[in-house]
This record gives structure tokens, sequence and C-alpha cells, in this order.
């Protein structure tokens, strides 16, 4: 099934998804879990990804979340949900590991009228 139509205006998730991926990559790359990191890794994501997704110079205000947590074999459940124009707005979540955490990013984008 085809999400994108082409136009312009709609929110192309697989481009954001490519965004987040490269900035979780460069900052967390091949990183080891350190408590003491996670407050500046998690602000580096967020910080990467908006600007990133900014310079794309489409006509969305971005919203952009982070969670980074060891893996110690502990469940994690997320979960979203929005009340929005779904032609034009749009989110994506990725979620990211490697041998000793995880690295959960979700973006939301909310079209400028």
């Amino acid at each position: 099934m085809e999400y994108h139509n082409g136009n312009e205006g709609s929110f192309n998730s697989e481009e954001a998804d490519n965004i987040v991926k490269e900035c979780i990559e460069n900052i967390l790359g091949s990183d080891d879990y350190s408590q003491s990191l996670v407050n500046k890794w998690t602000a580096s994501i967020v910080e990467r990804c908006l600007t990133q997704l900014v310079k794309q110079g489409k006509p969305y205000k971005y919203i952009v979340t982070c969670a980074v947590m060891q893996k110690t074999g502990a469940g994690l459940h997320t979960a979203n949900s929005c009340y929005w124009d779904t032609a034009m707005d749009g989110s994506c979540t990725v979620r990211w590991e490697n041998r000793t955490m995880y690295c959960v990013v979700s973006v939301f984008a909310v079209a400028v009228a």
C-alpha cells in the first residue's frame, strides 16, 4: 500500500525515519550504555533531529522525543496518539538498538496552516 501520494505538502515519514536513524547512529554509534552520558545523548539526538528536519524546508512544526534505556531484559512499551489532519500531519517512531541499549525516537510533524 502506498502511503505517500507524492503531494509536496504531505509528511514523508520515510525521509524522517532516515534522518532520525542517521542522527542516532552519529551520536550513539557503537558506544556502550553509560548513565552519566544519557542526558547528553538524548539532548543531542533531539537537537540534531530537529535541526536536520527543519533543514528540509518543509512547512511543519516538529516535536521530537527520545528515550534511551539500558538493555537489562526489562520490558519497554511506548504508545502515542494524535488528533490532527491525517492528510498533512504525520509522525514516525524509530526504534534503534545496539549491544547495550535501546533508543526510541518519535517525530511529530504538524503542518503550518
